[in-house]
């Protein structure tokens, strides 16, 4: 009942056995764990090892640099099954895909790639993403971290904020200002002297992922770890368009997870001597939920066409970003409310999705900035 418009049938045959091989993995090995790693706020030392043998990091990219080269659909179908076990543990996966491994694959030297992306697809290595600070989110242009020109070498400092798989990563791909102003990516091995993590744990949201604040003392890196072809804001804003993608197909996973979870507890749960799934208002939310799901999912499906096509555009990316993880968002929200006191425990799925949507709806651009990138497409005029 969950692929109301039989998208199934627009699927190519091994993108339904990345789907369905993908689906199996959380359902045997992320879902029963899910609550009480959520409830302790870890993610298992073993999973990113355990993510690369089945090929779930970088998958798009090419098999030459170590992906699974399958299609940007099979791509969004393995973000779509991880966030229906966990939004943190998508997080992870389209972090170290979207934003470290496309990077290094987009903007990097020849050597970079051979030397990094191998090590990152096996989940040997772990990468994180250092853009956002403490007042520079949703304005990335007004960064304060610095990369200073010094003895044939670069010198970074600066303190980045909401970093996923920040105490987690050997590698971090560091935002930041060279001398003239100019935004400039650098990879930075965690080890560098000057560079420390710091685990961030008082969430009430995504508390599976590993989420950290970075500050940078003065570390020294020479040009090799300079990415060669980024350079300035451009750069980052194309890594976050991969990730963005990547969020529009998993939050389809988790509004999929709290409707089935309803829906299953509707059918279940007598109420004056009937299933409440025959009352009328239970009715009209789980078809409430069912219509934005389905929308949800023709949307992340068509956005993914038009990716392989090489004509998606980035406020395309907004839109489904927007949309989808909105809908989502209320779509748990109506789960729980029809789970009713079961619907707070950790025992059922949605008020952990809820929960956990509220951060991705707010991450990767917020609902609002992505309305603002869609009325200047729309009108031609910067709102002010």
């Amino acid at each position: 009942m969950t692929d109301f418009f039989r998208i199934d049938d627009l699927l190519a045959p091994e993108e339904r056995e990345v789907r369905d091989t993908v689906r199996r993995f959380v359902d045997e090995t992320i879902a029963p764990r899910a609550g009480k790693l959520w409830e302790r706020g870890e993610f298992p030392a073993e999973w990113p090892r355990r993510f690369g043998e089945m090929g779930l990091l970088g998958a798009n990219l090419p098999e030459e640099y170590g992906g699974a080269g399958v299609s940007n659909v099979a791509y969004g179908l393995i973000m779509q099954e991880l966030e229906a076990g966990d939004s943190g543990v998508r997080s992870f996966a389209s972090v170290q895909g979207a934003l470290v491994m496309y990077p290094i694959y987009r903007f990097g030297s020849e050597e970079q790639r051979r030397y990094w992306l191998p090590r990152l697809a096996r989940g040997e290595a772990v990468g994180c993403f250092g853009l956002t600070e403490t007042t520079a989110g949703s304005d990335p242009a007004a960064m304060q971290t610095r990369a200073r020109r010094q003895d044939g070498g670069w010198v970074l400092s600066g303190t980045k904020m909401w970093i996923t798989n920040g105490t987690l990563a050997d590698v971090a791909v560091i935002w930041a200002k060279d001398d003239d102003g100019e935004i400039r990516g650098f990879l930075v091995e965690t080890s560098a002297p000057g560079f420390s993590a710091a685990a961030i744990k008082d969430k009430a949201s995504m508390r599976l992922s590993d989420t950290a604040q970075l500050f940078l003392d003065g570390v020294r890196v020479g040009d090799e770890a300079l990415l060669p072809g980024a350079r300035g804001l451009r750069a980052p804003l194309e890594c976050l368009t991969q990730a963005r993608y990547g969020i529009a197909w998993g939050a389809v996973g988790a509004a999929r997870a709290c409707y089935e979870e309803a829906l299953q507890y509707a059918l279940g749960r007598e109420s004056f001597g009937r299933p409440i799934a025959a009352r009328q208002i239970i009715q009209e939310r789980l078809a409430d939920m069912l219509t934005e799901l389905t929308k949800a999912q023709l949307v992340a499906y068509r956005l993914g066409r038009l990716k392989d096509e090489g004509q998606l555009h980035y406020t395309q990316v907004s839109m489904a970003k927007r949309n989808n993880v909105r809908q989502a968002l209320q779509i748990a929200r109506q789960a729980r409310t029809i789970l009713g006191a079961y619907g707070i425990t950790l025992g059922h799925q949605a008020i952990r999705h809820a929960a956990n949507l509220e951060t991705v709806d707010t991450y990767e651009g917020t609902y609002d900035i992505h309305t603002l990138i869609l009325g200047r497409e729309i009108t031609g005029w910067s709102a002010l």
